[in-house]
């Protein structure tokens, strides 16, 4: 019997009767900034834009070789899984019914058909993804289809290795560490298992998003724990519960191996890869790039491989990543000030901000009291420092304001 790494290689060969090696590609910004040899793995250059169709077509691949008969194949996605299921059945010529949740975003449902054509259905079914992967499973079972789950099954896992053998193979050697991005663990554990036969001296980092650690809180426990709270801002790796088998592959790894990025600070580095290198990536994408910041001093003078995961960002969600981006460093806050209500008072006002404070939004709320007004005002400036400046100078004149910034609560409802 083959080990592992041996059928993932025969995996990443059979790969190329559907698409080429996905680049490996030396970052030079990347490397200057950190003193370190970096290379991206970029699998958001695949043909559906992220690593998701390798492990779609092993398990399709190996299922039709035992059934050559098997003619349905479902899954439940409301992304990049769907989307390389969706490629693969029609490259196989097989009928594949891909549910969605009616929240999808249209972008994605019009992807996926793209991709899948005349070979693929989808359904929109439930407003909660738990909702739509139900009725996937009870229709898969009714119809006798194959569930294609998108982490936790062998031959996807093995499917996604293919990315280790892929870079081992292009550098022609080992590099000192990966860095991964985690969801529900499947290119983890693909990559981890590969490496301990292949290049067992090369370090592994792991990277979640700070509000879905569900390979953390696992680890923590010591098995697989639901996580009561998911942030679904990196939606491509914001998992609540890590996968049974994934987390056999990956259960050795130390607590202090798994990085967590906060949401907001992603964010910089999307920005960041677009404006600096022309790089789009989608939130689960930039995970791995985005630790680089907690890894700087272990890294330095050493070859590190950050796989991209994915680029399938909508842009009409830039204007929520450049706020996020700016709140999080400190350049944009939102206050509620308490002005009073006389001819004058938002001109005083006015005049206790910097050069560089640009007010973005003005609006106001209420009246609290005869005399005095609420209003919620937006600010923009170019250094985080200029907002201790303008605070002095608010405490200074005895002006009475409240940061709602980091305000969760107040925000959702009112920013």
């Amino acid at each position: 019997m083959k080990d592992f790494c041996d059928r993932a290689h025969a995996a990443e060969q059979e790969m190329r009767r559907l698409f080429p090696v996905t680049p490996l590609q030396r970052n030079d910004h990347l490397s200057a900034r950190y003193g370190a040899d970096i290379w991206l793995k970029r699998e958001d250059l695949s043909p559906v834009r992220s690593y998701k169709i390798r492990g779609a077509f092993n398990a399709m691949r190996k299922v039709l070789a035992r059934e050559p008969g098997r003619g349905l194949f479902v899954c439940a996605s409301a992304g990049n899984h769907a989307q390389g299921v969706a490629y693969v059945c029609r490259h196989f010529g097989v009928k594949g019914v891909i549910f969605m949740p009616v929240t999808t975003p249209q972008q994605k449902i019009d992807k996926t058909r793209v991709f899948g054509g005349d070979a693929i259905e989808i359904r929109m079914v439930g407003d909660y993804f738990d909702d739509t992967l139900e009725a996937a499973q009870a229709y898969c079972a009714e119809a006798g289809g194959h569930f294609l789950a998108p982490f936790d099954d062998a031959d996807v896992i093995e499917g996604q290795a293919s990315v280790a053998v892929e870079v081992l193979e292009q550098m022609g050697h080992a590099p000192d560490m990966m860095v991964l991005p985690v969801g529900g663990g499947g290119l983890a554990a693909g990559i981890t298992r590969c490496l301990a036969e292949k290049a067992p001296a090369t370090a592994l980092r792991y990277v979640e998003p700070e509000g879905g650690a569900s390979l953390k809180a696992a680890l923590v426990a010591g098995h697989p724990v639901s996580l009561s709270r998911v942030d679904s801002f990196v939606d491509g790796a914001a998992v609540a519960r890590i996968g049974a088998l994934p987390f056999d592959a990956l259960a050795d790894t130390s607590a202090r191996d798994v990085l967590l990025a906060p949401e907001d600070r992603v964010c910089i580095t999307m920005l960041d890869m677009l404006n600096v290198e022309g790089v789009v990536l989608e939130p689960a994408g930039a995970l791995s790039v985005d630790a680089l910041t907690d890894l700087a001093e272990e890294i330095r003078g050493r070859s590190v491989v950050c796989v991209t995961s994915g680029g399938n960002f909508d842009f009409e969600r830039l204007p929520e990543v450049k706020e996020r981006a700016q709140r999080f460093a400190g350049l944009k806050k939102y206050l509620i000030l308490r002005l009073p209500q006389r001819p004058g008072a938002l001109r005083d006002f006015l005049e206790l901000l910097g050069p560089d404070d640009n007010i973005t939004r003005f609006e106001y709320l209420k009246k609290s009291a005869r005399n005095f007004g609420s209003v919620l005002i937006g600010i923009e400036t170019s250094e985080a420092a200029n907002f201790t400046t303008m605070f002095a100078r608010l405490d200074a004149v005895g002006l009475a304001y409240t940061d709602i910034t980091n305000d969760e609560t107040i925000s959702e409802f009112i920013i």
